[in-house]
């Protein structure tokens, strides 16, 4: 395979590590290119006995660092600027932030290798990776803690291997390492199976049957007491099923008469495209966070002109 090939070839996978360190699907492309381009200028050094996979790794994850260092700026979702739900009211106003303020979803064609490619533990690891809430709860870590964990958990280097890729000591690894998983573990992020059982796949059926007629006595029924609603570019965000169906028959009362397109979003999450007026307005990509037999949180992203495009949907849907 030429050079050029075999480094595209690696496209997908890089472009997943890096939506891992940046929360960003933009940011993670940029940062792509810039490790492609590097790779390439550095080809006639690099050394025949190491692994092209390790080397390009390395050479994505210190561009990453690099834009992680040049910018304070950290990825969040609304439930991250406020541990206090907000309150549906008449006279409430609706603060946004810009889409660099937030954790982007990702279709799964963009960040993980094509099926057949890797061992199935290995992308079903892969996969788990992408998950909103991972990503979204990696954004606390500091930089260097955010890649020793990627590289060591998800990428599976060694302790010696991941020193060597971040210019630190095994020590020092092991150390940050130690730190990356407390305070994940205290954020506790892995809220979704790596795969939908028959019950949760039930589950997910009756929502979208509820949601498309707009039965919202059904739909808050398969809700967890205490889940969540948010809408980026919106920093408000509710939780609990009277305040959910509050703002479904008040503010959202628009979404009646929906339709919902699938698409393959952040490691199988459950996602899609909704269309409001029976498919005439595009009007959020929608992605559920499913918790044993009921649906934990509800995340409607708004910013249709980037992501329809991005995920291959129409911007309307014929009759």
């Amino acid at each position: 395979m030429p050079p050029a090939d075999l480094l595209e070839s690696y496209r997908p996978a890089l472009t997943g590590h890096c939506y891992r360190m940046l929360g960003s699907v933009v940011d993670a492309e940029d940062a792509v290119q810039e490790a492609m381009l590097r790779a390439w200028k550095a080809m006639d050094r690099f050394e025949e006995r190491a692994s092209l996979k390790t080397w390009l790794y390395r050479i994505a994850t210190n561009v990453c660092l690099d834009q992680l260092e040049s910018s304070e700026r950290r990825r969040v979702r609304p439930l991250d600027l406020s541990p206090v739900p907000g309150e549906v009211r008449e006279d409430m106003a609706l603060p946004q932030r810009g889409r660099e303020h937030w954790v982007e979803p990702i279709p799964d064609a963009m960040a993980l290798p094509a099926e057949g490619t890797l061992d199935p533990g290995e992308r079903a690891l892969l996969k788990e990776s992408i998950r909103l809430a991972f990503v979204a709860a990696l954004q606390y870590l500091p930089p260097r803690q955010r890649a020793v964990l990627l590289l060591t958990q998800v990428l599976e280097f060694s302790a010696a291997e991941t020193a060597k890729s971040l210019d630190m000591s095994v020590a020092a690894v092991n150390s940050a390492l130690q730190r990356a998983r407390g305070t994940l573990d205290a954020r506790n992020p892995a809220v979704t199976p790596r795969a939908l059982s028959g019950e949760q796949t039930r589950l997910v059926a009756r929502y979208v049957d509820a949601f498309e007629r707009y039965d919202v006595a059904a739909l808050t029924a398969l809700l967890h007491e205490e889940a969540t609603l948010s809408m980026p570019p919106y920093e408000l965000w509710l939780q609990g099923h009277e305040p959910i169906a509050r703002w479904l028959l008040s503010y959202g009362i628009g979404c009646r008469g929906s339709r919902l397109v699938p698409v393959d979003a952040c490691g199988g999450t459950p996602a899609w495209a909704q269309y409001r007026d029976g498919g005439a307005t595009p009007w959020a990509l929608l992605m559920l966070e499913i918790d044993g037999d009921r649906i934990r949180g509800m995340t409607s992203y708004l910013d249709v002109e980037t992501l329809f495009p991005r995920f291959g949907v129409p911007m309307r849907l014929g009759s």
